[in-house]
Order: structure tokens, then sequence, then C-alpha cells
């Protein structure tokens, strides 16, 4: 089949203790060859920083080695320009599981970071005690309320090495200093794909390791191991991911919460309709205890869908009204590979202009369908566009920009709070037709 490129202008739519625990692509999934995975080795590979406690005094570490690697570590230090910082570390076992993929079995390994200082740069190392990684740094969150910034990335899926690289890539290069990166689910495309989690983590490379992931689960990390078999979440999505286990029971590591610097982060599982329910449950704790100034949710399916075919009537239902009871700031999906952006009425059918709660769509990866129904409610759509997002926020703004990963702003906004917590919205985008 041949697939035909559309001219560029067609392409935009729309108005310390240690303790070890662009081409447009079809919308049918692409059959597109991965890169062979690199099979584990001695040295640590796919290290990747993530949270499991308070982000201000916590931080959790994973990696992966051959299985003849019987031991692992975990070294800290607090980050000094002198090279010789490494002689005052401390060394902490690992916790080690076994996955199996295909014919190779690698050992992943999670070791925690505790009772550390707030705001404080750190160095750590991964190994067996003689064979280690390079040194990489973190910096631990400030107990109070502080202005940062984050990167939030719909899908990647498909092509991650070859085309999604350049988005995480490029969000980077234009903000060097974010402190976490959200990714709304469907980071690959087949979740028992040890092949395609090796390309993530590849584009990614050490840039994991030095900023903590929060990601959610999207319906490609869940498949079927047989025919007839319930979904299943992949198995490599725990031994990967050290996250928060604070959400409802049975969804350890897919629903979680922690707050960082006057935020508090919510991540949702979409992909577990008959537990909306339960979710909602915790949900409303979560909300109900929040003493942050801002809130923002992430899951993968829409609460409004940008696409044709996809709306999610169960999720909106379950989840919305608390959005609206608790004063939700920000939502962030994926799954529908394009893009939107509002403030949608309770129904979804006008736009709201008020400060109510923004809802955002997006993708990063190369796989777009085309924008279908989400006039009513966005005031900013896109098709056939690979974007990434950088939020900053203070205790006084929130301030959001979508570019394309050739670096234009593709759309922003910004809202503010008065003492009584009455947002408003000032609109940002820019005229799109004037820059293609």
């Amino acid at each position: 089949m041949l697939t035909l490129l559309r001219p560029l202008a067609g392409l935009l739519l729309g108005g310390a203790a240690l303790v070890a625990p662009s081409v447009v692509v079809p919308a049918q999934t692409p059959a597109v060859a991965t890169v062979a995975a690199v099979e584990p080795g001695k040295r640590p590979s796919r290290v990747v920083l993530t949270w499991r406690d308070d982000p201000a005094r916590s931080q959790a570490v994973t990696w992966r080695t051959e299985v003849s690697v019987d031991e692992a570590f975990a070294e800290l230090a607090e980050a000094s320009a002198n090279p010789g910082f490494g002689a005052l570390a401390r060394r902490a076992p690992a916790r080690t599981t076994p996955v199996t993929s295909g014919t190779t079995t690698a050992y992943y390994h999670e070791a925690r970071f505790t009772a550390l200082r707030p705001d404080t740069l750190y160095a750590y190392r991964v190994g067996d005690g003689a064979i280690w990684s390079e040194w990489f740094h973190f910096r631990t969150a400030a107990l109070e309320p502080a202005p940062f910034s984050f990167i939030y990335l719909g899908d990647a899926q498909n092509d991650i090495r070859s085309l999604w690289s350049r988005a995480i890539r490029s969000a980077f290069m234009d903000a060097p200093r974010a402190r976490f990166v959200v990714h709304a689910g469907d980071l690959v495309n087949t979740g028992e794909s040890d092949e395609q989690w090796g390309e993530w983590f590849g584009a990614g490379s050490w840039l994991n390791a030095m900023v903590p992931q929060v990601p959610a689960v999207g319906n490609h990390e869940y498949g079927r191991i047989e025919r007839d078999a319930p979904r299943q979440l992949s198995e490599f999505w725990r031994p990967q991911f050290a996250l928060p286990e604070d959400g409802p029971q049975g969804l350890s590591e897919t629903v979680y919460s922690f707050d960082f610097q006057g935020v508090r982060m919510i991540v949702l599982n979409s992909e577990e309709p008959s537990r909306f329910d339960d979710q909602a449950t915790w949900l409303e704790g979560r909300l109900k205890d929040n003493k942050n100034r801002w809130t923002i949710v992430a899951f993968h399916q829409p609460v409004f869908s940008v696409a044709v075919g996809r709306d999610n009537a169960a999720l909106r239902q379950a989840w919305k009204p608390l959005f609206d009871k608790y004063g939700v700031d920000l939502v962030l999906h994926g799954h529908d590979h394009t893009y939107g952006r509002g403030e949608p009425s309770p129904d979804g059918q006008t736009r709201r202009d008020d400060g109510a709660t923004v809802y955002v769509v997006s993708v990063s990866g190369p796989k777009t369908y085309e924008v279908g129904g989400a006039e009513t409610w966005a005031t900013r759509t896109g098709s056939h566009v690979q974007l990434y997002q950088v939020i900053t926020i203070s205790p006084q703004a929130l301030r959001f920009e979508a570019r394309t990963v050739t670096g234009q702003l593709f759309d922003a906004f910004e809202l503010t709070k008065n003492r009584s917590g009455r947002r408003r919205l000032l609109d940002r985008k820019p005229d799109l037709w004037s820059a293609y």
C-alpha cells in the first residue's frame, strides 16, 4: 500500500539511608520491524529513576543485568564538584526479580534511597560491586512549594527508536531542568516485547537515569498470553518501574499519587473498567485530603475524546464528577493519537472559559489519527504532528506549552489562582496558519 505524504500546511487543524526493596503513519498499527533487543549483560542497562515514596526524602532506581549477576547494589553520595565524592558513598543491596522473554531471562534490580535531604543533589551508581554504571545525579524535591517544570508526553508506541526518540530528546533540549516526565500510556506497542522496551529505554538513554519517570498504563501495556486468556498487565511493568503502592488493592503501581513542591500528582488506570468505581473511591480520598495548591491527574484514555469512535462514557461518568467537585486543575491523556485541549462543559457539548478543569489529549509518537468530534469542547486541535509538552508551575501560576518535535510552539495557556482558589485561564495559543 502506498502512503502519500500530506503537504505540511495541511497537517494542523483548529483554533540518605538506603533500603533494598513528518510522515503520516497509517491509522492501523503499522508492521514495522524493531531493532533486535540488546541482550542483558553484566554491566547495568535500562537504568531508570522513579518514586515509591516522598520525592523530597526518597528515590527509587531499577536496572537490568544478565542472570549471572547474583548480587546487585546501589551506592549513593551527595554530589560534589570534587571527583573524590565517591569515597563517601554508602552501599545497599538491591531486590532482584527475574523476567523471562522468549528464550532470554534477565534480572531486574531495584534499590531505594530513603531518609534523604530535601532539595539536595545526589550522585548514585548501580552494579554488582565490581562492574558499575557511570555516576548519575538526581535532586530531591523541596519540602515547600517552589517553581519547577515537568515534561508530559502522549503515546510513544510505534517506531520508538527511529521517530519517538526525537520527541523525548527535543523535550529535554527545550526543558533541560525538567524535574520529571509524565507518560500518558502506550509507551510501547506490545507490552510483552522486550525489543520494544529496549527501544524505549534506548530513546531516553541516560535521561531516564537522571530524571524520574512517571508512567501511566495504556491499553498496549496490557495483552493476552494466550488467545482466550484475560488481558494482563505486561510482566515488564512492575520489575522495571518502581512506583508508589498507595493505590487500590490489585492495582498496585498502576494507580498512585505523590506530592511535589505544591502539586499533587495523581495517576489512574483507564484500562481496568471493572475497577473504575474502586478507583473513584480512592481518588476522592486523595482529592479530599489534598493541601497542595495545584492538582494534576494523568491517565491514558480521555475523558473527552478527540478522535471519532473512541468515546469512553463509563470513565467520564466515574471520574469527572470528582474532578469538578474538588477543582482538579489539569487532566492529561493519550490514546487518541491526536491533539486536543479545552475546558468543556459537564456534558462536553460546549466550551467554557470560566476557569474550569483543563483537559489535554496529546501524542508524541508517529502513529496519528484524524481529529473528529472535538469541535464542541476543544479550543485547539491538531492531527498528524508529533508533540511534547512542558508544564511550568509556581505558587502563582501553571504555564503550559505544547511544541512540535521541531520546536515550534503549537499551543499554550496559563492558569492563575486567587487566594480563594478561583482559577482564571489565559489562552496563549499561537496562530498556526501563519506559521505553516
